[in-house]
C-alpha cells in the first residue's frame, strides 16, 4: 500500500486497534514495544509499524516515545498564571516557544465567576534537581508580563495515562474494583551514565526509527552494547523514573478527516477535609474517564481545593455527566467535598519538557542568568 493510501484517521478499525493498546497500556520501560502492541491488539508487525509511521508522518500522532516520570527525576508543578488580558497571547507563545522548561500550556477558563477564574493561563513546570522553581517562575513572570503564579506541586499521583480512544464511549461512573494507588513523588539521583541512557531512551521517535529493533540504534547513540542500555533502563524502571511507551494523539487540533479527538478538556477541582487527600485521590483516579488525578494544594487564591484531575471528552454535557458520577460516588463512600469546580481548557499546545540539569545551565546562558544565581537556596 502506498503512503497516501494508507488510512490515518484515529476512528479506523485497524488504527483504533493499535491506538487503544498504544495510548496508554504499555507501561514501564518496554524492550519490544511493537512486540507487545501486536500482542495485545491482533494487528500483524508490519502493519502496527506502517500504521504508526504514516499518522506520526501526518500529524495524527504527535510524538511517539518512551516517557519519563519526571515528577521522580526533576522538581514539578502545574502552575496557575494571572496575566493581563492584553499580554495573553504573548505569553502564551513565549512559555510553549521559549521556556524549555513548560511542557503542557494551555488557557483555562470557568462556566462562572469563581475561585481562581483569573488565573486563565496554566502550564506544567519542571526545573532540573539543585534549581529552584520559584527563582524560574519569578524570571518568566518577569518576561511574560504577569501580575501572579501559583506553584503547584504534586504530592501524590493516582492517574497517568492518556488513552484517548480506549475512552471513546465510556460510560459515566465507570470505575476500577479497587482505590487507585497513591504514587510517592520522590526525586531519584541518576550518575552520568545512567542520564546517557535516559537521554537515549526519552528521545522522540521519527518515522522512520519505528521498527521492530527500536532500541538497538539508542544504545548505539548511548555507547553501549543493547544488553547493558536495558540492564540500566530496567534498573531505572524499578526505580520508577520510566513511565510508558506512547503514542501521542494530536487530541485538540483538527485531524485531516476534519474530526477531533477530543474537545473539551475539563481540569476538576475538589476540597476534601486535610488528612483525606489520598482517600479522595484514590477515589478519584479509580474512575476510567481520569487521564490525570493528583494531590495538589491549590491554596487560598483556589478556595483551597487540593485533589486535582483531568479529563477529556466531544461533549460538554457528557463530560460534566461524568464529573457528576465522581462527586456521588465520593459523596457515596463517606468523603465530604466542600468545594468543587472545573476549569475548561481553551488554547493547547504540548511539549516534553526538558530536565537535564546541563540543558539548564545552557537555557540560562543563553537568555543572560548566572546558573548559579537559579539554584535553591
Amino acid at each position: 500500500m502506498s503512503e497516501g493510501q494508507i488510512p490515518i484517521d484515529f476512528n479506523d478499525p485497524i488504527n483504533a486497534r493499535i491506538l487503544a493498546v498504544s495510548e496508554d497500556q504499555l507501561q514501564g520501560f518496554q524492550e519490544d514495544p511493537i512486540g507487545e502492541i501486536v500482542r495485545q491488539s491482533g494487528v500483524e508487525a508490519p502493519v502496527v509499524i506502517e500504521r504508526i509511521r504514516a499518522m506520526l508522518r501526518a500529524g495524527a500522532i504527535r510524538r511517539v516515545r518512551q516517557t519519563l516520570l519526571a515528577t521522580n527525576l526533576a522538581k514539578g508543578a502545574l502552575v496557575a498564571w494571572k496575566v493581563p488580558t492584553e499580554r495573553m497571547d504573548a505569553a502564551f507563545n513565549y512559555l510553549f516557544e521559549e521556556d524549555p522548561f513548560s511542557g503542557h500550556v494551555v488557557t483555562r477558563t470557568t462556566d462562572t465567576v469563581s475561585a481562581g477564574s483569573n488565573y486563565k493561563l496554566w502550564t506544567t513546570l519542571k526545573v532540573p534537581q539543585g534549581y529552584s522553581m520559584e527563582k524560574h517562575g519569578n524570571w518568566l513572570l518577569n518576561k511574560i508580563g504577569g501580575d501572579h503564579f501559583r506553584l503547584m506541586p504534586a504530592k501524590r499521583l493516582f492517574a497517568l495515562g492518556v488513552g484517548h480512544v480506549r475512552r471513546r464511549g465510556m460510560p459515566p461512573g465507570s470505575r476500577a474494583d479497587q482505590p487507585a494507588e497513591a504514587m510517592e513523588v520522590a526525586i531519584a539521583d541518576l550518575n552520568e551514565l545512567e542520564w546517557r541512557v535516559m537521554t537515549a531512551v526519552k528521545r522522540e521517535f521519527e518515522p522512520e526509527e519505528i521498527i521492530e529493533d527500536i532500541w538497538t540504534a539508542r544504545a548505539a547513540e548511548a555507547g553501549m552494547s543493547l544488553e547493558d542500555f536495558f540492564r540500566i533502563a530496567k534498573d531505572l524502571d524499578k526505580r520508577r523514573v520510566v513511565g510508558r511507551f506512547s503514542t501521542f494523539l494530536e487530541h485538540v487540533k483538527r485531524h485531516s478527516s476534519g474530526k477531533r479527538v477530543t474537545k473539551f478538556n475539563a481540569l476538576f477541582h475538589w476540597a476534601v477535609p486535610a488528612g483525606r487527600e489520598i482517600e479522595a485521590g484514590g477515589e478519584v483516579g479509580r474512575h476510567d474517564i481520569m487521564t490525570h488525578a493528583y494531590w495538589r494544594e491549590g491554596g487560598p487564591d483556589f478556595h483551597n481545593v487540593n485533589i486535582m484531575g483531568v479529563a477529556h471528552g466531544t461533549d460538554k454535557e457528557m463530560v460534566l455527566e461524568h464529573k457528576a458520577a465522581i462527586d456521588q460516588h465520593l459523596d457515596s463512600v463517606g468523603i465530604p467535598v466542600s468545594y468543587t469546580n472545573v476549569f475548561w481548557g481553551g488554547r493547547s499546545e504540548i511539549k516534553p519538557s526538558e530536565i537535564s540539569p546541563i540543558a539548564y545551565r545552557e537555557w540560562c546562558q543563553k537568555v543572560g542568568i548566572d546558573p548559579e544565581t537559579m539554584r535553591e537556596e
